[in-house]
This record gives C-alpha cells, structure tokens and sequence, in this order.
C-alpha cells in the first residue's frame, strides 16, 4: 500500500449549461489519497461529444 497515491474515477452526472441546458455527462475526478482516504480533489474535467476535454467550472451542478 502506498502511503500518497493519486487516482481517477469517472462517474455520470448532470449538468447545467447556459448554451446547452441540461446535460448528462461522465465526470472525471482527479484526487489524492492518503493511506487510501481521499484528501483533496486535484482536477475536475468532463468530456465533450466531439473527444473534447473540459474543465468542469463553465456548467452547473443540476439537481
């Protein structure tokens, strides 16, 4: 086991965009772990339908 470890895990969400509305996308989290609990979230990005990367700050969180 390693003592700081640094892992990505993609998961499906919705999101709000003003140009595109509602949308349902998978989001990749970028975080750190220390002896395996997670302790900070490194980079948030999204992929596009045309293989584009985004970073998740331009939409919304829609609940």
């Amino acid at each position: 086991m390693k003592i700081i470890d640094i892992k990505r895990n993609t998961k499906t969400e919705k999101r709000y965009s003003i140009k595109m509305g509602e949308l349902t996308t998978q989001v990749t989290y970028v975080k750190k772990y220390f002896l395996g609990l997670p302790i900070k979230t490194l980079h948030k990005y999204r992929a596009t339908y045309y293989g584009e990367v985004k970073n998740c700050d331009d939409c919304m969180l829609f609940i």
